[in-house]
């Protein structure tokens, strides 16, 4: 089993320096999780990876509880934009807007894209039931060829925490 690990441990710290890309952190903390849960038994309790000598992982304990009394709730008219296809080094915007169709205000704690080509800002304050809010995506198709699938990842007081959000489209090479 040590063994294992240890080839896990090198596998990961590869993955991790050979990209940014969050696709590929997140494959690898389900494979943590996975180990963690093998090394516990079947035991899903929060476990601690020492993946590198100075990066510690904690595992989460297992699937999200809801939280009890009134919770905010997006409401997004899509939550995937296909831009078609764009010529290599074109920018691509849009905008997501969502009304806030839950009881109590929605507050935006994150909002990350999945590579570096994607850059989201969204609405900073809280946004009040009833209330409209958006999250605006510029995506730089400098660099990128074929077909493009960057996910914004968008974390609030809602439940579940995280909602999914995605471009998509190819990017013909320039010239």
């Amino acid at each position: 089993m040590k063994i294992i690990k240890l080839n896990l441990v090198v596998v990961l710290i590869l993955l991790t320096a050979a990209s940014c890309d969050n696709v590929l952190e997140s494959r690898v903390s389900e494979l943590e999780r996975r180990v963690a849960k093998l090394e516990n038994g079947g035991n899903t309790a929060t476990t601690t990876l020492n993946t590198t000598p100075t990066t510690t992982t904690t595992i989460p304990a297992g699937p999200e509880i809801k939280p009890e009394g009134p919770l905010p709730e997006f409401s997004f008219s899509s939550e995937t934009f296909d831009f078609g296809t764009i010529s290599e080094g074109e920018i691509v915007e849009h905008t997501f807007s969502f009304i806030n169709t839950g009881e109590a205000p929605l507050i935006i704690q994150s909002a990350s894209a999945s590579c570096g080509c994607t850059v989201p800002s969204y609405s900073k304050e809280p946004v009040p039931v009833g209330g409209t809010g958006e999250i605006a995506v510029r995506f730089n198709s400098k660099g990128k060829k074929g077909n493009q699938a960057p996910t914004i990842t968008v974390t609030a007081n809602t439940y579940p925490k995280v909602r999914k959000l995605r471009l998509k489209g190819t990017v013909n090479a320039a010239g």
